[in-house]
């Protein structure tokens, strides 16, 4: 078995954060001081391969499962913690760059291989996500506004 986590961030909803099937890519490879509300906070990421889920530097048909779990926020600043925690797409470029995340995510993905996506919909609601990638997952939550959803090839 062969996992592909392309946004792991900090490996937050891992059990095991060195998963020995898995390989971690995050387009960041930092370690990020905040403070929340009147806590002082660390987030470390630190993935094994540092690369962007527009551009998965991987060859086609090379993983099992892909684990997509892209920054959900549209709006924040550039100090707000939630923003330094996952990350932000662009306000403009969104729909076109999770289009282009999820054809990647496909295209590694190996025959009958699953596609696991995670999705807050804080600020963009999962219809329009869906929408966007021009398909539907086949199964998937739908009580809370992070929702999980899986895709096969």
């Amino acid at each position: 078995m062969k996992i592909l986590d392309v946004c792991c961030g900090s490996r937050m909803f891992w059990f095991n954060k060195q998963e020995k099937h898995t390989t971690y890519m995050d387009i960041r490879n930092e370690i990020l001081h905040y403070k929340d509300r009147h806590l002082e906070r660390t987030v470390e990421i630190n993935p094994d391969i540092v690369g962007d889920f527009r551009n998965i530097p991987f060859s086609d048909s090379s993983f099992d499962l892909v684990v997509f779990d892209p920054p959900h926020l549209i709006h924040g600043g550039t100090n707000s913690w939630l923003v330094k925690k996952y990350g932000k797409l662009n306000k403009d470029t969104w729909k076109q760059d999770l289009k282009q995340g999820f054809e990647e995510c496909m295209r590694v993905l190996k025959g009958n291989g699953v596609l696991l996506f995670k999705w807050n919909e804080e600020q963009i609601k999962t219809k329009e996500v869906f929408e966007a990638f021009g398909r539907q997952p086949i199964l998937g939550d739908k009580r809370s506004k992070t929702r999980w959803s899986v895709f096969i090839k």
